[in-house]
């Protein structure tokens, strides 16, 4: 069985993303990591595209701040052959700056068919139900100003890992 994120979002409403360590082991090792120690907690969704994705993961809220490390893009155009999961609605990818290993706690996910990112971003999981996918096209649609930012903040109130039972290394960083 995979482990099983669960977004709780301060309004209330739940996304369940079954992650997928078989694809980008070592990105689904730091996101476990970094959810299960309270770090998602409170934090915002910062940029929010209608009919895109929609990003959080960023302790400053500004789409500039990470966890103090990074980590290895785990996609084929990074020599990571075994990822080949296609940034379809409903699949959590992790976002980065030009350089491919600059991954480090923000994450977006797909509310439409986005595979022109395919091979380029390290996809990690996937919206675990129909509910969860829903939740996140809903988030999709709030009213967004300047840079993209939500004009009423989206915080996820809290983000942690079911992993029933299965320890999960501390992820390998760069």
């Amino acid at each position: 069985m995979n482990p099983i994120a669960t977004i709780t979002m301060q309004d209330g409403k739940v996304m369940r993303l079954e992650l997928l360590p078989d694809k980008a082991p070592n990105t689904v090792n730091s996101f476990i990591a970094l959810a299960n120690s309270g770090y998602y907690d409170g934090l915002c969704f910062h940029r929010i595209i209608a009919d895109f994705m929609i990003q959080g993961g960023d302790p400053d809220g500004r789409g500039t701040g990470g966890p103090g490390y990074s980590i290895k893009g785990e996609f084929r155009a990074n020599g990571f052959k075994a990822n080949d999961l296609s940034h379809q609605p409903g699949v959590i990818s992790m976002a980065r700056a030009q350089n491919p290993d600059s991954a480090g706690s923000q994450f977006f996910i797909c509310v439409a068919d986005d595979r022109f990112l395919d091979g380029q971003y390290a996809a990690f999981g996937k919206c675990a139900d129909k509910e969860s996918l829903a939740a996140a096209v809903a988030l999709s649609k709030v009213r967004t100003g300047y840079m993209d930012r939500p004009v009423e903040p989206v915080i996820m109130k809290s983000v942690k890992v079911e992993t029933f039972g299965k320890e999960f290394p501390t992820p390998e960083k760069v």
